[in-house]
């Protein structure tokens, strides 16, 4: 079964649960492989996806931001990609950009590995949350596999699930999901029918054609949004008592659990800064240690 994730995190972290690799996690997903999973204690084992780490695609093209009409390996996309990955300006240098430059086209490469894989006749199975990134995976691959016939399954991400103690856990995006956990969900899995490819290609080209800066989730639908969309969270929370950027944005992703990029958060404060509604105190390269406050 060939997995597909819209993530490099929770397609880090499906790697692992189909190698069987355990991992040091914590609430932003996997951050370290440490060892087989045949090593972990018993509270910590899990059941492991068959297969292979190389049965998953990653497919992270944040089609949720920017101009859809341009395809998904276009030099814009991928520029695009790269500006949002150097928002925070920690590093500068050349090498490290064409690490991520690299990192980019590693991921347009996967494309064309998975419809090799479709070609062969291998079941996909689609991983999706009801975050706007992810739905515009799912809508903009169902629009690229029309007419074709083959097996597609789905595994959409529940609002919550209860564990075996009775504490209830909220899900957001796959992302957040420890590699152990993934096998869990699996009854969760369905058959996509030919009909409900159609429709969700039929989604996308609608969302194409209306190309909107950005696309968001607003009451259970993908509708395509205004840049400024999720400004008002930014004015909502800056007031004009100095704040490290990077707090600023944190307390954003904390209190509003959205799943939009930190990058976004970063590139409309920059563009606010500008617009003189925020004011910049003290000033860095490194943009996310600068002091802010509103203007």
């Amino acid at each position: 079964m060939i997995e597909v994730m819209f993530g490099e995190s929770e397609a880090g972290s499906m790697k692992c649960a189909k190698s069987r690799k355990a991992v040091i996690s914590g609430e932003d997903g996997p951050t370290a492989v440490f060892g087989n999973a045949d090593l972990l204690p018993p509270r910590e084992a899990w059941i492991p996806i068959p297969g292979h780490a190389g049965e998953v695609i990653c497919l992270a093209y944040m089609l949720d931001v920017g101009d859809i009409h341009e395809s998904f390996d276009s030099e814009y996309r991928q520029e695009l990609i790269l500006s949002m990955y150097l928002q925070s300006g920690w590093d500068h240098s050349q090498e490290f950009r064409e690490e991520l430059t690299e990192g980019i086209r590693r991921n347009i490469r996967e494309y064309r590995r998975l419809m090799d894989f479709i070609q062969k006749g291998e079941p996909v199975r689609i991983w999706y949350s009801r975050t706007p990134y992810s739905l515009c995976g799912l809508y903009w691959l169902c629009s690229q596999m029309n007419g074709m016939e083959h097996e597609v399954y789905v595994v959409e991400m529940p609002a919550y699930t209860e564990r075996s103690d009775g504490v209830i856990v909220t899900h957001h995006s796959w992302g957040n999901v420890e590699a152990e956990r993934f096998s869990s969900f699996l009854k969760y899995q369905r058959r996509l029918s030919g009909n409900e490819r159609r429709m969700f290609g039929s989604k996308w080209t609608e969302l194409a054609e209306d190309n909107s800066p950005l696309r968001a989730v607003v009451n259970g639908e993908l509708i395509g949004v205004p840049e400024n969309f999720y400004d008002f969270l930014i004015l909502r929370e800056i007031t004009g008592t100095p704040v490290k950027e990077a707090r600023l944005i944190g307390d954003i992703l904390g209190k509003y659990p959205l799943q939009v990029g930190d990058w976004w958060y970063a590139s409309r404060i920059e563009q606010m800064i500008k617009d003189g509604k925020i004011r910049v105190l003290w000033d860095s390269e490194q943009k996310y240690t600068r002091m802010i406050c509103r203007g």
